[in-house]
């Protein structure tokens, strides 16, 4: 019998290996550090783009269908500068209304909170036949001609033919190749606050991004629906105290002033994140046996909804290499998923220019762009859509959007 293939993390990247793997026929054994069952709080990746859809339901058929159905998909998208609206605009809903499921050509993403997209995942997994090893934390990795051994620091070996790492930005298998993660960390902070909705009060369907929000003291804010509710992201600034913005206790006193009174007794969930802008120096090892993907080969912001989007096409195209079973195929994969890595990183670093200017001269054309909104319409458009850096570019060589 075959060795199995081993995924290393049973996040969302690591469980669509897992599921596209299956899809190829492969015996798959994922590898997860957590217990089972394990509580994983937050929103963390909320959009599942239309392409990543796509490709999930080329993995498991229906499963687009499934996430679509309980997530929520926003029509309207609206950009305000120190409290005046800029840029608006609604979409026309699907003519078959929402909650009809997945297709390409009705839904361009939907909104739901991570444990959610993972609820999901796991439960595609199990009945695709994806075996889970909890608790199996990895302590060594060693490669060689034909195979790869696994080691848990527990003492556990396991042996395949081929390791997807997907082991997140803290990679247990990328440390123990000794491959590097290339790139910067910039200054500031943002808090990302999960808040449940007042049923029967619920705030408008619709994503509101807020330069310099005369509420916040002039920091700039962005709300996003998921099921449920909705994630609010308050931009910080460099000499900020994470105390008295990133708290429990901080968030339920700025919060009111954002979304209205009555939400801070809503709070699911807290986080604060500094801006990781690193990619993987290479996205396999020398014998072209392993292969990372997500956060283990590349850490972005997350303008543009990049992270788990990317690395969902990362785990689809390591599936497709693994599946051709030859060194060829693993290096092509590698050389594309790390050109696309690297303009994914390279269009966060234009939104953060944009988000966080370190020019004055930044500054100044958003506060012209914005008091020229209401007769130049592109100037609107403009600071609606520069917060999320490029979307098209050397990605596309690789096939997907991210």
């Amino acid at each position: 019998m075959a060795p199995p293939v081993l995924v290393v993390g049973a996040g969302p990247v690591g469980m669509a290996a897992a599921l596209a793997l299956r899809a190829r026929g492969l015996p798959v054994t994922v590898l997860e550090a957590d217990r089972k069952g394990r509580e994983r709080p937050g929103s963390r990746a909320l959009f599942v783009h239309r392409e990543t859809l796509q490709l999930l339901d080329g993995m498991r058929p229906g499963l687009a269908a499934e996430i679509t159905a309980y997530g929520r998909t926003w029509h309207t998208k609206r950009t305000l500068y120190r409290g005046r609206e800029v840029y608006a605009r609604t979409f026309p809903p699907p003519e078959d209304g929402p909650g009809a499921g997945f297709s390409a050509a009705r839904t361009p993403f939907t909104s739901l909170r991570q444990v959610d997209t993972e609820r999901f995942l796991l439960a595609a997994c199990d009945s695709a036949g994806v075996r889970f090893e909890w608790d199996a934390r990895v302590g060594d990795v060693r490669v060689s001609a034909n195979t790869v051994e696994v080691t848990t620091e527990d003492g556990r070996s396991w042996t395949a033919s081929h390791v997807v790492a997907a082991d997140g930005a803290r990679s247990a298998v990328r440390r123990a190749l000794d491959i590097p993660m290339e790139g910067t960390r910039s200054s500031g902070f943002h808090v990302v606050v999960d808040v449940a909705d007042i049923p029967g009060s619920e705030l408008p369907l619709e994503r509101v991004f807020h330069y310099e929000h005369p509420r916040t003291d002039g920091r700039s804010v962005m709300r996003v629906p998921f099921t449920g509710g909705f994630q609010l992201d308050l931009q910080c600034r460099d000499d900020d105290d994470p105390e008295e913005y990133g708290t429990d206790e901080a968030v339920r006193g700025w919060l009111p002033g954002v979304v209205g009174d009555g939400y801070a007794d809503r709070v699911l969930w807290v986080s604060t994140y500094h801006f990781l802008r690193k990619v993987a120096g290479a996205f396999t090892d020398p014998g072209r046996r392993v292969l990372l993907v997500g956060e283990a080969a590349h850490l972005f912001p997350p303008f543009g909804a990049r992270g788990m989007n990317s690395g969902i096409a990362d785990a689809a195209a390591a599936a497709a290499a693994v599946a051709a079973n030859s060194p060829a195929a693993v290096e092509e994969f590698a050389v594309a998923r790390r050109e696309a890595a690297l303009f994914n990183s390279a269009a966060a670093g234009t939104a953060l220019a944009h988000l966080r200017p370190e020019r004055r001269i930044v500054r100044a054309k958003q506060r012209v762009a914005a008091t020229l909104s209401s007769v130049l319409p592109w100037c609107g458009a403009w600071l609606e859509h520069a917060p999320y850096g490029p979307r098209h570019g050397s990605a596309a060589s690789a096939g997907r959007k991210y």
